[in-house]
């Protein structure tokens, strides 16, 4: 039965990903399978990493074949379930399609809203979903952040790297984000609490290690990265003794048509003894109900916010990822963007 307006993959990009190579297609809504759930989206997050399933090459999302739905987190309501742990009614977030209604097995992104909770449902897409549970174990687990220590954060104003940044000021470290341009790196200090900002706009490697070195005199600590490319090789050369590097994204180099530049400090994770770990915030899918409750404390507190842009309607979601996916926003749809 058709009636289910879908975000489709129509042609592969290459290099900068455009609009033309989406479609928004009326489908069939899908069949139930057992260990599944169908879900009225309300909410579709169009994060960053959604770029890495356009291309034929698996990551760890497996690529969208041509003519699919794009695969998306979603939170929304389940009208349907053939899954025990899940009951029409249920408020659910998982990892779904951009499509208004999906059928999904969940997984370890997947779980139950409380409708009592007193924040918006798209919370649960963005600080209280992937995005902030991204930043805290990105940042706790890997980072391992002591208190006066400082954390250099890249792609700093988006919604992981902003979150990153609170919580390291939460657990009492000194905290420089580095971002593009004066609006960002202004919205780091005065909005998010960072204690310096860097705009790596216009910059050259070199001049970068030095701007991070101005704003950390004492060194980076721990470096959470979701850029790479030369901010990367700047932190390698301001690394303290024994620092660790929690590698998130590699935004940088999601649209290169060709290999990206070649890194000058690498020897630094020798010299210095670096921890330098890429991670996956469903490995921590058994802490994830600790993680939550101690972020809703934050947020009840006040000492951890975050920004959220709505667009209406799912026509508009191969815009909005073409425009506001690569900053290293998380977006959801009827469309929403967590900064």
């Amino acid at each position: 039965m058709a009636g289910n307006k879908t975000v489709v993959l129509v042609s592969r990009p290459a290099g900068m990903v455009s609009e033309d190579i989406f479609a928004v297609a009326d489908l069939d809504v899908p069949t139930v399978e057992d260990g599944q759930i169908l879900v009225r989206n309300q909410y579709a997050s169009l994060d960053p990493g959604i770029r890495k399933t356009l291309a034929e090459t698996n990551t760890y999302w497996v690529p969208t074949p041509l003519g699919a739905p794009l695969t998306a987190n979603v939170v929304g309501e389940v009208i349907e379930s053939r899954h025990p742990g899940f009951q029409s009614g249920d408020l659910v977030v998982g990892t779904g399609q951009l499509q208004e209604i999906s059928a999904f097995a969940p997984g370890p992104m997947c779980w139950k809203i409380d409708p009592a909770s007193e924040l918006p449902l798209s919370a649960s897409l963005g600080i209280l979903g992937a995005t902030g549970l991204t930043a805290y174990f990105g940042l706790i687990e890997v980072g391992q952040p002591k208190v006066g220590e400082t954390v250099l954060v890249s792609g700093a104003a988006g919604a992981v790297g902003s979150a990153v940044g609170q919580i390291a000021k939460i657990k009492g470290c000194r905290v420089v984000g580095i971002a593009g341009g004066p609006v960002k790196t202004k919205r780091l200090v005065e909005e998010f609490g960072f204690d310096a900002a860097i705009d790596y706009r216009g910059k050259t490697r070199e001049q970068l290690e030095a701007e991070i070195r101005l704003h950390c005199p004492n060194g980076v600590d721990v470096f959470f990265d979701n850029v790479g490319g030369i901010q990367l090789d700047a932190a390698l050369a301001n690394m303290n003794w024994k620092g660790r590097m929690a590698i998130c994204g590699l935004i940088s180099e999601y649209n290169l048509d060709g290999p990206p530049a070649p890194m000058q400090n690498l020897f630094s994770i020798v010299g210095k003894t670096l921890r330098v770990e890429g991670f996956l915030s469903f490995v921590y899918a058994d802490l994830f109900p600790q993680a939550l409750r101690e972020m809703e404390q934050w947020i009840k507190e006040g000492r951890l916010v975050w920004r959220e842009h709505v667009e209406d309607g799912i026509e508009s979601a191969p815009g909005v990822f073409v425009m506001g996916a690569f900053s290293c926003s998380a977006n959801v749809l009827p469309v929403s963007t967590s900064w």
